[in-house]
């Protein structure tokens, strides 16, 4: 998809369409694929279901470092391309691909003597144990790939390239399906593996679509020697990569670590504490629906801010950065609007016992609410990463979610209102404040001093 910076300018909405509805698809085939693992798991066994959701959750840990590199990479390779800086894109993208490489190598190389431990750290039960130790030795096999396939999607992210992720996922997607029901419960002829079968299946489809990628980028010319830069050019490079990628790995650990928490605060309430437990799963799984679009919205901001700032266009990136949201809020409240007509139904499909789905529909309520607020975050936060200004992310999450939204939640719910209830209007209120400091930040703080294009005596310097 070879959409210019003027094409931008001349059909706004037609482009953020354009960018995003790929990257919807890619987000729920993404959905998909983790909905037919806990499927397939679920028909093998509960000690396997339950496995496959920790190790989901586990293996989050273990790709931070893969994801704060792919949203660097973004930020680096947009603005360079709206530059020019033809070559200098390339040589970012030859730097992130071994940086893909040594850092999914490292991680591994770190974590496999340590796996066991790990195992001992989450308090796996016994009957767990031997299926969480095989999904671990599987799943850390992967990394180096998994590091791969991350990085090289947002690398085609920045080019504008959405379609070449859409069909990466497609593949991941599609083995993974094959892998699942044919290994994993023996369909179609194909020996029967049990859970051995689940981890496989995980294994070769990510090791596929990173090869896919991989091969795309060296037919296309981003895998040549001149895409990897001498030393020298490393040296001045790798520090402005590592300043938009160390904030944002850091704000992901605060992120989810604050969800572990809420999940504990909940799970302490002191009464009726499995059921909003067990409401939240539930109202969390509907909730993520929704908000695939929001995510590829995030990532289209931060592709077309990106190129605007690298074209020195600072205005124009902000004024795209308005667009965005107003088409997320009118597309994603339309979607709600139609869904809370039908939540008790479509929320009784993975919620069926009653107490569990009035309590699943009162989190869905005041979360549904919320809506414009966290479409807010997260557009103004994808902008922000297309300028490189992570930093800023990271202090607005970490300040809003660690000093408002969990110590009101722990009031609220247990001293106030002792109910959960308390703790999902501690969600909305959190995320009130969250969205209005970042919309402060985005419409009134220069956030575009930290992309690496910038102006001194009306002539443009750049780090080529």
């Amino acid at each position: 998809m070879n959409i210019t910076t003027a094409d931008m300018t001349n059909s706004p909405y037609k482009t953020i369409w354009n960018l995003s509805w790929p990257q919807i698809l890619m987000m729920i085939f993404h959905l998909m694929i983790g909905l037919i693992d806990v499927w397939v798991a679920s028909k093998l066994g509960r000690e396997i279901q339950a496995s496959m959701g920790m190790i989901s959750q586990s293996l989050f840990f273990f790709l931070v470092v893969a994801v704060a590199t792919a949203n660097g990479s973004v930020a680096a390779i947009s603005q360079s391309i709206g530059a020019g800086r033809i070559l200098r894109a390339k040589r970012y993208v030859g730097l992130c691909i071994i940086l893909g490489a040594v850092l999914g190598s490292i991680i591994f190389i770190l974590g496999f003597p340590f796996r066991n431990g790990l195992l001992t750290i989450l308090q796996v039960p016994d009957e767990m144990r031997h299926i969480m130790e095989y999904f671990i030795e599987i799943f850390l096999y992967m990394l180096p790939l998994y590091y791969m396939l991350i990085i090289t999607n947002a690398v085609f992210r920045a080019q504008k390239k959405v379609m070449l992720p859409l069909y990466s996922m497609i593949i991941v997607m599609t083995l993974n399906t094959i892998g699942d029901l044919g290994f994993g419960m023996g369909m179609w002829g194909f020996p029967n593996m049990g859970f051995k079968g689940l981890a496989w299946a995980t294994l070769c489809s990510i090791s596929a679509g990173a090869l896919f990628n991989i091969g795309v980028l060296y037919k296309t010319g981003y895998l040549r020697r001149k895409c990897f830069a001498p030393i020298r050019w490393v040296k001045k490079a790798f520090p402005y990569l590592f300043k938009v990628a160390w904030p944002n790995g850091l704000m992901q650990i605060v992120w989810h670590s604050g969800y572990l928490v809420l999940y504990s605060i909940t799970a302490s309430l002191p009464e009726n504490n499995i059921i909003a437990l067990a409401g939240m799963t539930a109202g969390i799984r509907i909730e993520s629906i929704l908000f695939l679009p929001a995510f590829a919205f995030n990532m289209t901001a931060s592709i077309i801010i990106g190129h605007y700032l690298g074209e020195g266009r600072p205005e124009e990136a902000k004024k795209f950065g308005y667009r965005i949201l107003f088409l997320a809020i009118a597309f994603l409240g339309i979607i709600a609007m139609g869904l809370w007509q039908i939540i008790y139904p479509v929320t009784a499909i993975i919620a069926p016992d009653k107490v569990v789905l009035d309590e699943a529909v009162n989190y869905l309520y005041y979360n549904m609410l919320a809506i414009p607020f966290t479409l807010t975050s997260m557009i103004m936060a994808g902008a922000l990463n297309g300028a490189g200004a992570t930093i800023y992310n990271l202090f607005i999450f970490a300040i809003t979610v660690w000093g408002c939204r969990l110590p009101l939640a722990y009031v609220l719910g247990h001293q106030v209102m002792h109910s959960a209830t308390g703790i999902w209007m501690a969600m909305l209120i959190s995320q009130g404040l969250q969205a209005s400091i970042i919309f402060y930040t985005f419409s009134c703080r220069n956030w575009q001093k930290f992309s690496m294009i910038k102006k001194r005596n009306n002539k443009r310097i750049t780090n080529e």
